[in-house]
């Protein structure tokens, strides 16, 4: 199980530069969500979300509470109904630049487009000899939460689940110690 979870961590690492910021809340319910990597050996995924105000607030924070201290640029511009996140951060031994992308309505669907282009430490898992990387991220509200679902719980291929509240406790996560070997 540890695979699709680091899978997400890496994830929403790579897209965190618009998740860090102040982005609008989605609406509460069941979100499907979309992501496809471009320059990485890693195949697309899709996935549920069961989100209310808290989990969605959490969700964002995720990679906003270690963005604070390493990162040298965090610049969030809105145009009209597009958000524009451009950022320079210090990942592990290497430094990411991101240009994020962000349209659509948090009512109802949304797409965030990420290019990133690390430099310097080893190469990241899956990634194109040059550091450089496209993640679009589609998502769409489909309706309320399964009864059998909590808020912050996500829903991986194949019926796995794990609870964004558990996220910080997973080994691996960002802030926790890596897992013992």
């Amino acid at each position: 199980m540890r695979g699709p979870i680091s899978l997400v961590a890496f994830a929403l690492i790579s897209t965190a530069p618009a998740a860090a910021l102040d982005l609008p809340t989605r609406k509460a319910g069941l979100w499907e969500i979309k992501m496809a990597f471009e320059g990485r050996n890693i195949p697309a995924q899709t996935m549920e979300h069961c989100i209310d105000a808290e989990t969605d607030k959490l969700m964002n924070s995720v990679g906003g509470n270690m963005r604070a201290d390493t990162c040298s640029k965090q610049d969030m511009q809105k145009v009209g109904a597009t958000i524009v996140v451009d950022s320079v951060c210090k990942v592990g031994a290497g430094t990411l630049t991101s240009h994020a992308v962000v349209t659509g309505d948090f009512n109802s669907a949304y797409t965030v487009k990420v290019t990133s282009k690390r430099e310097g430490g080893p190469p990241a898992k899956g990634t194109a000899a040059d550091g450089t990387s496209s993640t679009t991220i589609e998502a769409k509200w489909t309706g309320p939460c399964k009864p059998d679902q909590r808020p912050g719980d996500m829903i991986m291929a194949g019926g796995r689940k794990f609870n964004v509240r558990d996220m910080p406790k997973m080994p691996g996560a960002p802030g926790t110690p890596p897992a013992p070997k």
